[in-house]
């Protein structure tokens, strides 16, 4: 794989990435929730090598845990 292409790939891995924290801010959001320090991993996205970059979901206070896993019960009860 050459330098370029390595680039591309790593360009394209934080584009996911990107993208997968706008969904699930955009999530969250829809059932109150907010994570402050939800955001691609930067070291993750570190370097010339294609590796997955990391989502970092952040540190949440002890009442968003909280309300989190109440939302991630119900949907489980939904889908049962």
């Amino acid at each position: 794989m050459t330098t370029m292409e390595r680039c591309k790939a790593v360009e394209e891995g934080v584009r996911a990435a990107e993208g997968a924290v706008a969904r699930l801010k955009e999530g969250f959001s829809g059932v109150g929730i907010t994570l402050p320090s939800l955001r691609v991993d930067p070291v993750s996205c570190a370097g010339n090598e294609p590796a997955a970059p990391l989502v970092d979901l952040g540190r949440c206070n002890l009442d968003t845990a909280l309300r989190l896993s109440v939302v991630l019960e119900a949907q489980g009860r939904s889908e049962a």
